[in-house]
């Protein structure tokens, strides 16, 4: 077990929602930043940033951690979605965690932390449910932490995916996704059963309160009757007219979504998401339309990635012609990323060429 823990009575304790995107987790963080003792502002989504950690070096050199803090800071700024009302500054971040075991997840977690005591919250929750993958690594970090694990039915949530830029253009791929990611929370589940909550989307969409109560129980904050009326939440107005993917999050929750994939799903669709989710659809009790007998050879999924890898360049055209908003807005974001990889391949090279001009040249043998 690890010998340090960044675990304080001043800090938030820390919540992770999981464990993919489209299960209705906006509707669930909105609701709930109703409670003054409760944040969750739009989530930086740093498995896109993880790709780029390994080129900073050994993080024990403050330069290269400081390096990350300031980039980390700069990702936080290039989101669709600004966190209200907080500006973070590197150097406090650096100084809070320079003494902790570090990491990008210890960074970005102070991030969060310090964003969260500016509104004097006792509950922080990241909404970046792909750091399922990472869970370990957060229970290592903080003894206190816990997970709220978001279950759609699949059929749904691939349907959602589907449309969505963030993910796959293939119902194989993304059910393949789908259950990687369910994978990752049965083992926290199994492994740390006091620590994580489980809830249906369908449930709270067809009574919230009662989920919305489980889920304020579970992080130890009261419920409020203002939860139940996210018409009433600025950020809810704000963000539903930022993306066509959130249109529906200043709304009350709309119990026909949750069959609305029968009137836009071919047969063929449902029954590939059955086949391969279907041990989870048992678990979590959605009834199969199908024999779920699809093939799911590695030739299908070969296939799907050939077809999906243009309608993902075809998403994003249209994507700039339909919502030039939505566009520059992600487009700004994935361009710093670029620019951060691109900066630190320089570094890397620039860092080599003085090693190899420093180093003597060898005498003949």
């Amino acid at each position: 077990m690890n010998s340090f823990r960044a675990v304080s009575t001043t800090r938030p304790r820390p919540v992770l929602m999981t464990p993919i995107r489209r299960c209705g987790s906006h509707a669930l963080r909105l609701r709930l930043n109703q409670s003054p003792d409760f944040y969750s502002p739009y989530p930086m989504h740093i498995v896109d940033f993880m790709p780029l950690v390994d080129l900073y070096g050994d993080l024990n050199n403050d330069w290269a951690y400081f390096q990350l803090v300031i980039d980390l800071v700069g990702l936080q700024n290039a989101t669709m979605v600004k966190w209200d009302g907080v500006a973070l500054d590197p150097v406090k971040v650096f100084e809070s965690i320079k003494d902790s075991p570090r990491s990008v997840h210890r960074v970005a977690w102070e991030m969060l932390f310090q964003a969260g005591q500016v509104h004097d919250a006792k509950v922080v929750m990241d909404k970046s449910l792909d750091n399922v993958y990472y869970a370990n690594d957060l229970i290592d970090l903080f003894d206190d932490m816990l997970f709220l694990n978001v279950v759609r039915d699949p059929r749904a949530q691939v349907n959602s995916i589907n449309r969505a830029i963030i993910h796959d253009y293939d119902p194989l791929l993304n059910t393949i996704s789908w259950v990687k990611a369910h994978e990752q929370a049965i083992k926290i589940a199994q492994k740390h059963p006091e620590r994580i909550l489980t809830i249906r989307y369908e449930d709270f969409l067809t009574n919230q309160e009662v989920v919305l109560h489980k889920i304020c129980q579970f992080f130890g904050i009261d419920f409020l009757d203002s939860m139940t009326d996210v018409g009433n939440s600025k950020e809810a107005k704000n963000i539903s007219v930022l993306s066509a993917l959130w249109e529906t999050n200043s709304s009350a929750p709309i119990p026909a979504y949750i069959d609305k994939f029968k009137k836009t799903m071919s047969m063929e669709d449902i029954e590939i998401i059955e086949t391969i989710a279907g041990e989870y659809m048992d678990l979590y009790g959605y009834e199969k339309m199908t024999p779920a007998a699809a093939d799911i050879s590695a030739k299908a999924i070969a296939e799907a990635k050939i077809q999906s890898a243009p309608k993902k360049e075809q998403a994003w055209s249209d994507l700039e012609k339909k919502d030039p908003r939505d566009y520059q807005l992600r487009k700004f974001r994935a361009d710093y990323l670029e620019m951060v990889k691109k900066r630190l391949l320089e570094q890397q090279i620039a860092t080599l060429n003085r090693f190899e001009n420093q180093t003597p040249s060898p005498v003949g043998k």
